[in-house]
């Protein structure tokens, strides 16, 4: 249900989004939604929640698994454009756009991921520049935001184009932090013969 209901808000955002369609969708009627959830916003809340916890464990953990800030935040990309391939990769943008500027619980909680995973590379990327690895430049702060702005219009742009997305949202992030990294292959085992 989570994940049909991130499709469609990642298809057509909250405003738009048919509780219907996401139980059809999910092979679910219109009351065992309502059953397990109150309304649209506890939906898109438990979406967001639904996002975060897979995302961090996924993702989050590739990450952790990396031996410097660097290579930390080029397994983000790479990992963040293989999460997205599963149709969810407009959620948080689509869900920021239509809640900007109001005081609404989904907007407040897409403001907090956003701003958890804007402070973890902001980390990385002191960190990386405390080891050298990283170029003195802007804030650290301001680097992070534009990393995830890059990562984000990379991912919502190529959704699904394996093995594409990851190498283009490497780059993006390379880029953005001022880096050159090496080749890496794909996280999902897809050849990259072709060169961009």
């Amino acid at each position: 249900m989570l994940e049909s209901a991130a499709r469609g808000l990642s298809r057509s955002g909250y405003g738009n989004l048919v509780l219907e369609q996401v139980a059809r969708e999910a092979g679910y009627t219109r009351g065992a939604l309502y059953h397990l959830f109150e309304d649209k916003e506890d939906l898109a809340l438990a979406v967001l929640e639904w996002i975060d916890e897979t995302w961090r464990r996924e993702v989050g953990g590739l990450v952790e698994q990396q031996p410097d800030p660097v290579t930390a935040l080029i397994a983000l990309a790479r990992g963040h454009a293989v999460y997205c391939r599963r149709d969810v990769a407009r959620v948080a943008m689509a869900l920021r756009l239509e809640f900007s500027d109001q005081d609404h619980p989904v907007g407040r909680e897409v403001e907090r991921i956003s701003a958890t995973l804007v402070k973890r590379c902001a980390r990385l990327i002191s960190a990386g520049r405390r080891d050298g690895s990283i170029p003195a430049g802007a804030p650290a702060g301001a680097i992070a935001q534009a990393f995830v702005g890059a990562l984000e219009g990379v991912v919502i742009q190529l959704a699904g184009q394996a093995p594409y997305d990851q190498l283009l949202a490497e780059r993006a992030a390379a880029g953005v932090l001022g880096v050159t990294v090496p080749r890496h292959p794909p996280l999902d085992g897809s050849d990259l013969r072709a060169s961009i």
